[in-house]
């Protein structure tokens, strides 16, 4: 595990129309990171939702230092060689900036339907995108042969400014995307995560790696905490049920799970439990709010006011 330098950063809150004006103030803020996630079709009739790469861009050019992180990008919908030049020419353009996560999806089967895909294929599909992406950053020719993408002498120009290449952030919460983020990827981005689970997920990762015989020295481990501030446990608890029961389709009491796997209650309350996730290995930690929209300004810059000074 490498030392604890930590890295802050935070996803959009205040929508699409206004990108450029909330990295600037996010950039302003002091966070290192500003993330945009993306849907196809969230569900149907599909909610709001927008594509991640062309945001960052827009995000891109209103800012200067901070760091444009796709929390994440839907890989399946990619074909390498679209995923190879759409995410370099950002990466140029940015003067070297982009963190590209990446995830499989399926909490919307609809939009796999919608797109021809099949949604049991997302995970191999993933990973030979992964796969042929890592070899056309290079920019030398590449040739792939696999089962969902096969091309010859194929190859992006110019390549992307970071060296080898934007760093792959691998995200999920079960063994797959841990094996997926040990052999293709350049950091760990889980979420709905304890403190213990990410624990658990550093030690699995490292022995998959291990295996592999890949070092490790350079990996980014990072997190992607859900955040409620108010005064009690117990309100931020109910606000963070409700704001995200209707974003994922998981079973059970979602107020326990929150409670389980959100930072939650005071700024104190939340620089506890966030210190937890630290000690079991998180080094890069973005935020998303758990709130009302009229309360997401609020969050973010409680978050960097308060929050962040008890972190360490």
């Amino acid at each position: 595990m490498t030392k604890r330098e930590l890295h802050f950063g935070a996803s959009a809150v205040l929508g699409a129309a206004e990108i450029a004006a909330e990295a600037q103030w996010l950039e302003g803020l002091g966070y290192e990171y500003i993330s945009v996630g993306e849907h196809f079709m969230r569900g149907r009739p599909p909610g709001p939702t927008h594509a991640s790469l062309p945001l960052l861009g827009v995000a891109a050019g209103a800012t200067e230092n901070i760091r444009l992180l796709s929390s994440v990008l839907l890989a399946p919908f990619y074909h390498p060689l679209t995923l190879a030049r759409m995410t370099a020419s950002l990466d140029i353009a940015s003067g070297g900036r982009l963190t590209l996560g990446v995830g499989i999806g399926g909490e919307f089967p609809v939009e796999f339907e919608a797109a021809s895909l099949d949604v049991k294929q997302r995970g191999r599909q993933t990973n030979e995108c992964l796969e042929a992406l890592r070899q056309l950053w290079t920019g030398q020719e590449v040739s792939f042969s696999g089962r969902h993408y096969q091309f010859e002498n194929a190859s992006i120009n110019p390549a992307a400014t970071q060296q080898p290449h934007p760093p792959v952030w691998v995200a999920g919460r079960r063994d797959a995307a841990m094996k997926r983020a040990a052999t293709l990827g350049d950091g760990w981005f889980p979420y709905f995560y304890s403190p213990e689970r990410y624990a658990e997920s550093v030690e699995k990762i490292s022995r998959y790696a291990e295996e592999k015989r890949r070092d490790l020295t350079a990996f980014q481990w990072a997190h992607f905490p859900y955040i409620a501030i108010y005064p009690t446990e117990e309100e931020a608890a109910a606000v963070a049920a409700e704001a995200l029961g209707g974003r994922y389709l998981y079973g059970g009491d979602f107020l326990n799970i929150v409670r389980n796997y959100c930072l939650l209650g005071n700024p104190e309350m939340c620089a506890h439990r966030l210190n937890q996730y630290i000690d079991a290995g998180a080094r890069h930690i973005v935020f998303s709010v758990a709130c009302p929209r009229e309360e997401r300004v609020r969050h973010i810059e409680t978050i960097a006011s308060e929050i962040l000074p008890l972190i360490g």
